[in-house]
């Protein structure tokens, strides 16, 4: 198994911590879709989209930084995954939206790396309560 020391990690370049952020976040919401009782594979493949979406992580980072609940050093990875220029868009979404996307999905990777999982799981906890919050209610 690899180790990678703390500070190797903040060395990570923001695309690669969300590449590694990508991953574990899918993984972690097609547990959650499975455990929920959501087990036909169509129904999972467009549940899933509603919360791994460049869209809904770029709306989670959003609500997360306005009601305060990233920490200063996770807006800090959230910033460097947003600026990275990864030299393509999906065609489905737009430029800003794709960049607060990576910028999510740093802050999971890196979180993920630091072997800080309590942490992870914080965030996607919120980030499913927020997907699946009834819509037209505030954030907490």
């Amino acid at each position: 198994m690899y180790t990678l020391r703390d500070i190797d990690v903040k060395q990570v370049k923001a695309l690669a911590l969300a590449y590694m952020g990508d991953a574990v976040y899918e993984q972690a919401i097609r547990e959650h879709l499975l455990r929920s009782g959501r087990v036909k594979p169509n129904i999972l493949h467009r549940e899933a989209t509603r919360y791994v979406s460049a869209k809904a992580q770029a709306a989670i980072v959003k609500m997360m930084q306005q009601s305060g609940f990233l920490t200063e050093e996770e807006e800090a990875v959230m910033r460097r995954g947003r600026n990275a220029k990864s030299g393509s868009v999906p065609k489905n979404t737009d430029v800003l939206t794709y960049n607060y996307s990576s910028g999510f999905e740093a802050v999971i990777g890196y979180l993920y790396l630091l072997g800080r999982t309590e942490r992870v799981n914080e965030l996607i906890r919120e980030s499913i309560r927020f997907i699946e919050m009834p819509k037209g209610e505030g954030t907490q």
